[in-house]
């Protein structure tokens, strides 16, 4: 005999099941000084109390996985109300073995964060440091839990996405030169761009930027004319998509 599910409900027991908790993990990612940092915390508590870990926590009863992180973000950044909201953040993957909290069992779903000019970080309730770590002396360092592997899936997240969406406008101001996109994609790929190439494939795509009709109020660092300012466009996808170094060799 088949039951109405408010009864079903009333009768159902969560403990006749194994205990698993949801925690959010972010991949926070800016550029400071011309380099790509990521927000690293140095745990306070145990577990691997004293190693650097990304910032994360459990996602409270009443919270939705997008707002956790979001919460998250600001705790260790200091961010609040408008400049938070400009930050994109989106889901990364969900990361769920068994042994990788010695806790519990805890599944994570990791988000990634990008933004221009971060400020200095600030650590939160649970933490003793937090800091912009170069991702260049990532090496140097063994994060707690599986951190390591979120870190490069966020990375390579972050790379291949430069290729094909107009992600990189987010680490600028809203306005910004061909030259400091330029700056962007070669500080996140980690190599050096023609710079006329570059110009002319970011020129060539529908909707990728577009002009703002103003200029810089001066030249370059060596003179020359004023550098014509630009602003992110409507488009969502880039077709053609601008492809690393690396993978251009692999599709001629």
């Amino acid at each position: 005999m088949s039951v109405n599910e408010q009864d079903f409900l009333a009768t159902y027991d969560p403990s006749a099941y194994p205990a698993v908790a949801v925690t959010v993990d972010i991949v926070a990612l800016t550029i400071r000084d011309g380099a790509l940092h990521l927000l690293l915390i140095r745990r306070g508590e145990q577990p691997y109390a004293g190693r650097w870990a990304l910032p994360g926590g459990f996602v409270r009863p009443d919270e939705d996985l997008a707002v956790a992180a979001r919460r998250e973000l600001a705790e260790e950044t200091g961010l609040d109300g408008e400049p938070l909201r400009r930050v994109h953040v989106e889901q990364l993957a969900s990361y769920g073995a068994p042994d990788r909290d010695p806790r519990m069992r805890i599944v994570s779903i990791a988000h990634l964060a990008f933004a221009p000019d971060l400020p200095d970080a600030t650590a939160g309730t649970d933490a003793d440091e937090a800091a912009w770590v170069p991702v260049t002396e990532l090496t140097n360092r063994q994060l707690a839990f599986d951190h390591d592997r979120i870190v490069s899936d966020g990375l390579e997240r972050a790379r291949s996405k430069l290729e094909y969406t107009p992600l990189a406008t987010r680490f600028l101001a809203p306005e910004f030169t061909i030259g400091e996109l330029r700056a962007v994609y070669e500080t996140v790929w980690g190599h050096q761009l023609h710079a006329g190439n570059f110009h002319r494939k970011v020129l060539s795509v529908p909707g990728f930027v577009e002009s703002t009709g103003a200029s810089t109020e001066r030249g370059g660092a060596r003179g020359g004319p004023r550098a014509r300012l630009y602003r992110a466009g409507d488009a969502r996808l880039l077709h053609p998509a601008l492809l690393r170094p690396a993978r251009e060799e692999t599709v001629r």
